[in-house]
């Protein structure tokens, strides 16, 4: 058993991360609210594209600026945006949220990708990003990554990645009126190696085609890398 008695990691802050398609940047409003509200859909998209965010609808960019820029003040979230590094577009965002620093545990919450994140390398990136940040820089111990259980393309994108369903937590809370039933999902850092191998082999650029279509899926690749690992 693995002695945590001196165990001890700091709180997540705000961090820039470079990949090879995307970049992680801290939210800052004055450089990237008007950037965001667009590439999350603009006044046609983004409240379709966030329906089960707990927040009733955004009137415009001022609104969901005053939310994002609120919650980022009080340190319920720290939002990064992400950034497509071919042409310089802000595409979606994901924040670090309910840190537990004591027991290593934080999530990633808040999580929209805009159109253009859509088949593409970009979401499977900056959130590869975010995951080794945590815990390769910041050392902790467990990945969260919660939806609303009728999100069901947030739980499908969560087990594509390599969360772990972990179950339902029922009457979690009351979200826009109504009951909201919580999927909780996890990675921990014993799998990260294991994780972190799929990822990559999945960003290489020798898995898309002329096209830019995988050639092979991340969750076959990371099956067959836990495979190899058991012989």
């Amino acid at each position: 058993m693995q002695d945590l008695r001196h165990y001890k990691v700091e709180p997540p802050a705000p961090v820039t991360l470079d990949g090879r398609y995307v970049r992680v940047e801290p939210y800052v409003e004055q450089q990237h609210l008007a950037g965001l509200w667009d590439g999350l859909g603009g006044n046609q998209g983004v409240n379709a594209l966030i329906r089960y965010f707990p927040n009733e609808d955004f009137s415009g960019p001022e609104a969901f600026g005053a939310w994002l820029s609120g919650a980022n003040a009080s340190g319920s979230l720290i939002t990064h945006v992400f950034r497509a590094k071919a042409d310089d577009r802000l595409v979606g965002m994901a924040s670090l949220m309910r840190a537990d620093p004591k027991n290593g545990v934080v999530e990633v919450g808040s999580v929209a990708h805009g159109a253009a994140m859509k088949r593409s390398p970009l979401s499977t990136e900056a959130h590869y990003l975010l995951a080794r940040h945590v815990f390769e820089d910041l050392g902790y111990r467990r990945y969260e990554w919660k939806c609303h259980n009728d999100n069901a393309p947030s739980k499908i994108t969560a087990a594509r990645y390599g969360f772990t369903f972990e179950g339902v937590f029922r009457q979690h809370m009351i979200s826009k009126g109504a009951n909201r039933d919580t999927a909780w999902f996890s990675m921990i850092d014993s799998e990260w190696p294991l994780l972190k191998a799929a990822f990559e082999a999945w960003l290489d650029p020798q898995n898309f085609d002329a096209n830019g279509q995988q050639k092979q899926r991340l969750e076959d690749l990371r099956a067959t890398l836990k495979a190899q690992a058991q012989t």
